[in-house]
């Protein structure tokens, strides 16, 4: 009994002395440059740019194969950096400005729960046979839901203003012509940050 121990941590031992050898001798080093580009992308894994995840775009960055452009959940500000970053000069007004997010209209969502299936942020809420809601400040404007959706119930919406906080809420008083007025456009609730 105690030889058979003996010879498995013997040969537990010889192998991590192999497979630590191996590690040092057999590793890729990486390009430190796609290292630091990958770091400054989302890392959403999207797929918006056209390549498989964050990593392959910064390794097309850094060896000059992609545009700068390329992350449409980065936006300008993330553009501006990777110009900055890689030294190159870019026209940003070629970039579309305005951020779209998804917009559920509950009264024609079914609750297929397809949306949520695709959705690379997890930012659509809901459960099989019951309505849908997308959390706005979590969408990156992909538009995957759409083209999944049976029903057309998704549309990509702008969000005017950045999204709510404690400073920029505007609650209205009861009673005032406000709170009474007709229901607001998706793009105006996505603004203030309600979804109802």
């Amino acid at each position: 009994m105690l030889i058979a121990v003996a010879a498995l941590a013997a040969l537990g031992v010889l192998l991590g002395v192999i497979l630590s050898m191996a590690a040092r001798f057999l590793s890729v080093d990486s390009d430190p440059l796609a290292d630091e580009l990958e770091q400054m992308l989302p890392n959403l894994q999207c797929g918006q740019c056209g390549f498989v995840g964050c990593r392959s775009a910064a390794e097309a960055l850094s060896a000059g194969e992609a545009e700068v452009t390329l992350c449409p959940p980065g936006g300008v500000a993330l553009a501006a950096k990777l110009a900055e970053k890689l030294h190159v000069e870019i026209d940003l007004s070629k970039m579309d400005h305005e951020l779209l997010v998804a917009f559920v209209h509950e009264e024609r969502c079914i609750g297929c729960t397809k949306c949520i299936l695709v959705c690379p942020t997890d930012c659509i809420i809901g459960a099989p046979k019951k309505l849908h809601t997308v959390i706005a400040s979590a969408c990156v404007g992909g538009a995957a839901c759409l083209e999944v959706c049976p029903t057309d119930c998704i549309e990509m919406v702008p969000v005017t203003v950045k999204q709510a906080s404690v400073q920029s809420w505007n609650w209205p008083k009861p009673g005032s012509p406000q709170s009474t007025s007709s229901p607001q456009s998706p793009s105006s609730q996505l603004a203030m940050g309600s979804t109802d």
